[in-house]
């Protein structure tokens, strides 16, 4: 059975909706979550732009204004509902190993 649509998030997503906590513009959203996970993680233009629309369309962001081509975006209730749904089931999965490996470093 297939998923539904942003019912898990993927590292990329989740960090692109951490972002837009605060308003942000994509070069922003990119720069950012390259700082926050320390180079860990990298969104391209094409994921971050196909992702933003994607996240429009589902109401889970809106757009703030836009300067030529610059747009920027802000979370909206629905999206702050899937960051925390996304963050509770990685702290869930994250209790879950903790209790089958005893809490000892695999």
């Amino acid at each position: 059975m297939a998923r539904a649509k942003f019912q898990t998030l993927t590292e990329q997503m989740f960090y692109i909706l951490l972002c837009l906590q605060e308003e942000c513009c994509g070069m922003d959203i990119m720069m950012k979550v390259r700082q926050m996970t320390r180079e860990r993680v990298h969104v391209g233009p094409g994921t971050l732009y196909n992702l933003l629309e994607q996240f429009s369309d589902a109401g889970m962001i809106r757009e703030t204004k836009v300067e030529g081509r610059r747009k920027s975006y802000i979370l909206t209730e629905t999206g702050r509902e899937a960051l925390r749904a996304e963050y509770e089931r990685l702290c869930g999965q994250a209790e879950d190993y903790r209790n089958y490996v005893g809490g000892e470093e695999g």
